[in-house]
């Protein structure tokens, strides 16, 4: 029986058509849509169970975005061939996602739920990310599954001066505005992109234009779920509630947290310690044989102790750790701190603190990209590392999890926006960030570490880049609203608002946010961009007493690179038969030598940890390529000898005919015991057959010339 399809479609602002479609494909999830766009395809599907997890206080939510090589005509790489465990790539867009939705499932919503996305046609004009979130939300809003949707999510690039929603990779090159920006019809959610130094209000231009376009995306998925009938959700039960207990709960506790020095102590421990005895003090008050619940007393009383601190902000103007709304913590920050690295660096704020380091390579230790819409290679890599004992905590080490993906990548796209472009970096750059200590903002720890790391490194970096995480807290009841510089973790958590900022004095070159509130109105939005730049400002400053520049030179130990650019026919020289001359002189001066074609001509790579080194290596190179001039006087060997004269090796790979004629003034009858092979002589070349391109050399002219003898005259 033909399966009835249900679908919908919507334009961009440029004209391009985006489809969504239902009851084709995957019909026994609870939701499932195919969108398309171009040769771009998604199939996202949903699934939730019908039943809360057992004691889960929070939405069970996972996400996956994933890509069939076969989108796109591929075959995977590696020795299995199939796809397996998310690239960061894919983990990167199942987070864009996940932060998306998750603020809009119901709080008392504890069922597990599961988000499938996978790529099933690939199109480079049609790039997925930018899709992934509008296609998820679609199959939400054809399942009854409760969610405060719909969202839709689109990248805004201005290219050219114009701003672009959706645009090509291509044009993606180009832009110096690329964000990715989640909404609903009346709110933006979320944000993430990287910019080229760009003005706050040029970022906000950004997010007005993409709002736009999200707003027609939402509204069509209204009409698609009223075209699939899914309008109704699903009743659900997963929370016990005992409102008396709740009531007095809120009369013992609430004036003894509000007033209780714990809310004003700046050391995260004791803070922590302060709040726990006044529940632990309640509970022991309570008689033996009490059937009060007492997970349910801290569940309440976590509602309690966030309601105070969010209440001693907008009372007072005083947070949690007793710092006013615009205030940093304290910085302190030292470079060279490691003797090997090439690069190192602290920063410590507050109790955050970031050990980073910086390690250059060559092109050897690129990283490969293998992906079904992306592959090439990267120059310039950061890693964040967030080990257990950083918090205090028993954390198994199995590598890194998604949140360090997505933290990485934050910091790194602060940063590459500084560090020189790939055709005049000749290293492969490596940034690692160990979170030693964290309470907040530990990715912007990572970009000012990063910095940093890369000064004391001697990358010649355009200027040094700071990066700040900003909070909100606000009553939609009275309208109240306070805007918090540099959050603690636990403002994060009972915040509206986590809006990490970085950039340099000239402008922004990274954001992200997420909006756990509904109603941010872009004067408000801009407030905050601009108390992020002086706190960004005023972090520069506390980085600049340690370095405020690259320094000139790299380190004594760190490896030199110069770069000589060949003809491309060259390259096969260079390289020699079976790679037998690279080979050489890679072994016998030490260097790493690496050839590549790049724009129909050869780009010779040198590196070397020792200038002994480098010299060597590049005399070799240079000798190879260097083209013969007439005129021009060079050191040469005989490599045979011949009745009518010898061939002589005057550069590597070149010989040259030096005739009996040109080896002396005086006249030779033959070749015997004039010259012997190996025999090293100076020779100069005469002439370039323009025909056969055959050398001639002379060594008689750089000898003396004897004199005329005088002829006597004859009678």
């Amino acid at each position: 029986m033909k399966p009835t399809v249900i679908s919908k479609t919507c334009k961009l602002p440029d004209g391009r058509e985006i489809t969504i479609e239902t009851g084709k494909l995957a019909r026994q999830a609870d939701g499932s849509v195919v969108l398309r766009m171009g040769n771009t395809m998604l199939l996202a599907t949903v699934v939730s169970a019908h039943e809360p997890v057992e004691g889960a206080d929070f939405l069970p939510l996972s996400v996956d975005y994933q890509e069939k090589f076969a989108s796109t005509g591929k075959i995977p790489g590696g020795f299995l061939k199939r796809e397996s465990k998310l690239s960061d790539y894919e983990i990167l867009i199942s987070r864009l996602v996940d932060r998306a939705i998750r603020p809009l499932f119901p709080d008392d919503y504890h069922a597990e739920t599961q988000v499938m996305i996978y790529l099933i046609s690939g199109d480079e004009n049609a790039v997925p990310d930018a899709l992934a979130a509008f296609a998820a939300s679609s199959a939400l809003a054809v399942s009854d599954i409760p969610f405060n949707g719909p969202i839709s999510e689109v990248r805004v690039a201005r290219v050219d001066g114009k701003f672009v929603i959706n645009p090509t990779m291509a044009d993606k090159a180009k832009a110096d505005i690329d964000l990715i920006v989640a909404a609903s019809i009346e709110n933006i959610l979320m944000v993430e992109g990287e910019m080229k130094e760009v003005s706050e209000d040029d970022m906000l231009e950004a997010l007005k234009t993409a709002h736009e376009a999200i707003k027609d995306q939402c509204r069509i998925q209204i009409e698609f779920a009223q075209a699939a009938g899914k309008t109704q959700k699903r009743t659900y039960s997963h929370e016990t509630h005992d409102e008396n207990l709740k009531a007095e709960l809120w009369k013992l506790l609430y004036d003894k947290t509000y007033g209780h020095a714990a809310l004003k102590t700046a050391n995260k421990s004791l803070r922590a310690e302060g709040f726990a005895k006044i529940i632990d003090d309640y509970i022991a008050s309570l008689p033996e044989d009490s059937t009060i619940d007492k997970d349910l007393v801290k569940h309440y009383y976590h509602d309690i102790q966030k309601k105070a601190a969010r209440n001693l902000v907008l009372n007072e103007g005083v947070r949690l750790d007793g710092r006013k709304t615009t205030e940093i913590r304290s910085i302190w920050s030292e470079v060279d701190y490691l003797p090997s690295p090439h690069g190192s660096a602290i920063f410590t704020r507050g109790e955050t603190q970031s050990l980073t380091t910086v390690t250059l390579g060559t092109k050897l230790d690129e990283q490969m990209i293998d992906g079904a819409m992306i592959e090439g290679s990267n120059k310039f890599i950061l890693h964040y590392n967030f080990p257990g004992f950083s918090t205090g905590e028993v954390k198994p080490n199995r590598g890194p999890g998604r949140r360090e993906v997505g933290h990485g990548n934050l910091a790194l796209r602060a940063l590459k926006q500084v560090v020189p472009a790939d055709a005049d970096n000749p290293y492969t750059i490596r940034v690692v960030s160990d979170i030693l200590e964290s309470n907040g903002s530990s990715s912007m720890a990572t970009v000012c570490a990063g910095a940093l790391a890369l000064m004391d490194a001697g990358v010649p970096i355009k200027g040094p880049v700071s990066g700040i995480a900003m909070g909100m807290i606000s009553d939609s009841t009275t309208g109240k609203y306070a805007i918090l510089s540099d959050i603690l973790g636990d403002e994060d958590h009972l915040g509206d608002m986590d809006f990490k900022v970085t950039g340099t004095e000239k402008g922004i070159t990274a954001c992200q946010m997420d909006l756990k509130v509904d109603g941010l109105t872009y004067d408000v939005l801009k407030e905050a961009l601009l108390q992020a730049k002086e706190g960004r400002l005023h972090i520069l400053n506390e980085m600049k007493k340690t370095l405020a520049a690259p320094r000139p030179d790299l380190k004594p130990h760190a490896p030199r690179a110069q770069t000589v650019i060949i003809e491309k026919e060259l390259i096969g020289a260079v390289i020699g038969p079976g790679g037998k001359i690279v080979q050489d002189i890679q072994n016998t001066t030490g260097a790493t030598v690496v050839i590549e074609e790049v724009d129909n001509k050869g780009v010779v790579n040198v590196f070397a940890n020792n200038q002994a080194s480098m010299d060597g290596a590049m005399k070799r190179i240079k000798a190879i390529v260097a083209v013969p001039e007439v005129g021009q006087v060079y050191d040469g060997k005989v490599k045979s000898i011949m009745p009518f004269g010898a061939f002589v090796e005057f550069m590597p790979g070149k010989d040259g005919l030096l005739h009996i004629s040109e080896i002396k003034w005086e006249r030779l009858e033959n070749m015997e015991g004039v010259l012997e092979v190996g025999e090293e002589i100076k020779v100069k070349l005469i002439e370039v057959d323009k025909k056969t391109g055959k050398f001639r050399l002379s060594r008689k002219v750089l000898l003396p010339r004897p004199p005329k003898k005088e002829t006597t005259p004859t009678e």
